[in-house]
């Protein structure tokens, strides 16, 4: 009887573990779009900053080595309730400014909406590029984007990984975990034309998609917010993998902890909020991209998964029960071959290795800190490594 209980309780997690395998399964590398001799869009790239005044100016000129025609594009640097010099660092660099000051309305979400509304009304451009104040990015990033521009996308995300692989053995398991998230789920996703999602940084937006569907998206994860908005009328984001943003990670434990507790939360919102809805509209239209939407959303965190899974296999094990051990092995073997493959994607190599034996203390911190609920809507700067160098490690 007790075996059976096991059974029914493993079997949710055997779902999100099979899931994760068979997305596994499907995520090798296709071919990148075909890109046209000559690009012809004309496009605008926002970058939404507040008190960036340290890096700004090296993310402006990483954007303006783009390989793409130099009267195609421009930079627009939204300085969002800054206290600081971001504005005349950025104009310095070369960027056209966007001032926005508004206390009652402080965030990402309104610093994005703020640009595109410009750029609607402005009329000059195609599409919307967004890329954080902390971040370089690779060469071809427009032009992968205008390729897929062109075939008839509305919305596409670029591969985002870490700009800081060595600084600690956190940024090693973050791109790790973020080789799962942003490059195996995409890749999966893109094979069967499903919706690759949004990660806040490296996103592209057709003029049409930003006039179906306005920025009104306004929640700590903002990004996932507006790619749920998207999917629900009908348009999937494209992943652009052979583009590259790089971003800065936190390294130290108490601003990863701050940063991370922000994003599970909203997340954990999210899904409160969209995928009951989405569930239904996917059975009502027989809509797979919803489907997919809703099951990513349901599917928990990779540590919270972990756990439940490796306590199964302790009770099957110590309760003797063959099926409780069956549903409960094959999830943990689910997970290792997911795992596995975002260090494959990650390129962190016997580095990566190494961290991975800092994963269970990892899970445990990220444990802790999911305990910890967070309201926090306001836009809150991510401590960047110079400053966390002088923080205490965690």
């Amino acid at each position: 009887m007790i075996g059976l209980v096991l059974v029914l309780l493993g079997a949710p997690f055997l779902a999100a573990c099979g899931y994760l395998f068979a997305l596994t399964l499907l995520s090798r590398r296709g071919h990148p779009a075909a890109q046209t001799a000559e690009p012809r869009l004309p496009i605008a790239i926002v970058v939404p900053a507040h008190d960036e005044e340290a890096g700004i100016a090296a993310t402006v000129q990483s954007l303006l080595a783009l390989d793409y025609p130099r009267d195609l594009f421009r930079v627009f640097v939204i300085a969002d309730n800054c206290s600081d010099q971001t504005a005349e660092r950025a104009r310095e660099a070369g960027a056209s400014i966007l001032v926005r000051d508004d206390a009652d309305r402080r965030g990402k979400g309104y610093a994005l909406e703020h640009a595109f509304e410009w750029i609607l009304r402005d009329g000059w451009a195609a599409a919307a590029v967004v890329v954080d104040a902390d971040t370089v990015v690779s060469p071809n990033l427009l032009r992968a984007f205008a390729a897929r521009l062109e075939a008839g996308e509305l919305a596409i995300q670029a591969d985002y990984a870490v700009r800081n692989v060595d600084a600690s053995w956190r940024t090693l398991l973050m791109s790790i975990a973020l080789g799962l998230v942003h490059v195996v789920r995409p890749l999966a996703r893109e094979r069967l034309r499903l919706s690759c999602g949004l990660r806040g940084n490296g996103m592209c937006f057709a003029r049409a998609a930003l006039e179906r569907v306005p920025h009104h998206a306004f929640s700590i994860v903002e990004d996932l917010e507006y790619g749920l908005r998207l999917g629900e009328a009908g348009i999937r984001v494209a992943y652009a993998g052979e583009a590259h943003v790089y971003g800065e990670m936190v390294s130290t434990g108490r601003a990863a902890a701050s940063q991370r507790r922000r994003w599970e939360g909203g997340r954990f919102a999210m899904a409160r909020l969209h995928a009951p809805r989405l569930l239904r509209d996917a059975f009502r239209l027989r809509d797979r991209v919803r489907l997919d939407l809703a099951l990513d959303l349901l599917v928990p965190p990779l540590s919270l998964l972990a756990v439940p899974v490796l306590l199964g296999l302790v009770a099957a094990a110590a309760l003797k029960s063959a099926a409780a051990m069956t549903v409960s092995g094959a999830s943990a073997l689910f997970l290792v071959a997911y795992v596995f493959r975002g260090w494959m994607v990650s390129g962190t190599g016997a580095r990566g290795l190494a961290a991975l034996l800092c994963a269970p203390a990892f899970v445990a911190w990220k444990l802790a800190i999911l305990a910890v609920r967070s309201r926090t809507k306001e836009w809150v700067r991510t401590t960047r490594e110079d400053q966390g160098a002088r923080a205490t490690s965690a």
